[in-house]
């Protein structure tokens, strides 16, 4: 399975996506982040086309791969992979994460529309409604866009794909952590609270306390959001198992 995470806009959760609902739900999956290249005056390069080559080239050489695009690159993907016609066809799916947000919802609906334009069918474009907050229904906090997808169906938008705004994923940015690894940590914090010393160690273990618990929580989110996307092995089995647009 290879799956690109996508869209124009940024601060829409691609990167949790890719890490942490994908990446351990797909057996021997690796990730690829295709990010700007910081220069020496703080301003992001575009994606140049030898990368692009390169990352074609690898994909002929993997079998499970999540390449998650930063937002600063899409464009000039998009542009390249016009130019390399065909290149859609190496990715078995193209995840696009989005948030209530109106503006981000509006390049939700622009990226789907550029992948439609250089040949992804709507069976392998598929859409994750992310940092959704608790009480909102998705059909009230992403109108805009599913009444898009429901007009034009260029992509499949499930909206039992979505994820709820979760401080978890702020907590272990950064660190490579396993939210299931942390979720399955049997660790007895709270004797070991009661045996610390200090009460900085008392915060600290009371940090990770928190953190597991959170976990612990969030997990059975991640994989009733991974079932619904109806990830299987190939572009034509996704075709087969996929839900209806507007589900």
């Amino acid at each position: 399975m290879k799956i690109a995470v996508i869209n124009f806009s940024g601060n829409v959760g691609k990167t949790t996506v890719a890490r942490h609902l994908l990446v351990p739900r797909l057996p021997g999956a690796e990730l690829v982040c295709v990010e700007s290249i910081n220069a020496d005056d703080g301003q992001g390069q575009a994606l140049r086309g030898r990368q692009f080559g390169e990352l074609q080239e690898y994909l002929q050489t993997v079998e499970s791969v999540v390449v998650d695009i930063g937002a600063s690159n899409v464009e000039e993907l998009l542009a390249l992979m016009r130019k390399y016609r065909g290149s859609q066809e190496d990715f078995d799916c193209f995840i696009v994460p989005t948030v209530p947000a109106l503006k981000q919802q509006q390049d939700t609906i622009a990226t789907l529309v550029e992948l439609a334009h250089i040949g992804v069918p709507a069976s392998r474009l598929k859409v994750v409604f992310n940092m959704v907050e608790d009480g909102i229904e998705v059909g009230r906090a992403f109108d805009t866009l599913l009444a898009f997808v429901a007009e034009l169906p260029i992509a499949q938008a499930d909206m039992r794909c979505c994820l709820g705004d979760n401080e978890i994923y702020e907590r272990v940015k950064g660190a490579g952590v396993d939210i299931a690894a942390l979720a399955r940590d049997s660790t007895d914090y709270k004797a070991l609270i009661g045996k610390a010393r200090s009460t900085e160690d008392k915060l600290a273990l009371a940090q990770k306390l928190a953190t597991s618990r959170l976990a612990s929580g969030v997990l059975p989110e991640l994989d009733a959001c991974f079932a619904a996307l109806g990830l299987t092995a190939s572009g034509d089995a996704i075709a087969v198992s996929a839900p209806s647009a507007t589900a």
